[in-house]
């Protein structure tokens, strides 16, 4: 289980996605890059400034997810499609998700050809070996 764990958040042009390099691990563009890593336990290796928040624990990550959540459905483009699946079981997921020491990541379009990306990352992460970004725990 996660010792804590730690939130990211990206908005912006859904096209700016496909520069992959920017979001691969090992390129000179990732570490400077804001948008969001292809495998998600990789925004452990980002700058300790794209951290949106800390949690202690998951339920606090969950709240944070939920109300993040709250404001991208405020924007979507295709509300009617995300009611399919709906904040309730997403937040389930979410929970069971966290507690088990896996990571979160959601995605969404959003009008105007944007794209949310929300992720709450386990820390330490079982899936990655990245240091803290903030140095949590470290000795």
């Amino acid at each position: 289980m996660a010792g804590h764990f730690h939130a990211y958040r990206w908005t912006g042009i859904g096209e700016e996605l496909r520069l992959e390099e920017e979001r691969r691990t090992g390129t000179p563009e990732f570490p400077s890059s804001p948008l969001p890593p292809v495998r998600t336990a990789d925004w452990l290796a980002r700058p300790r400034r794209q951290v949106a928040a800390t949690f202690e624990s998951a339920a606090d990550a969950v709240g944070w997810l939920g109300r993040e959540y709250t404001a991208a459905c405020r924007k979507l483009l295709l509300p009617a499609d995300e009611e399919r699946v709906g904040r309730a079981v997403r937040l389930a997921n979410a929970t069971e998700s966290l507690t088990g020491g896996v990571d979160v990541q959601w995605g969404f379009w959003l009008t105007g050809g944007r794209f949310a990306s929300l992720a709450v990352v386990c820390c330490p992460n079982r899936t990655a070996a990245h240091p803290c970004p903030l140095m949590i725990g470290a000795t």
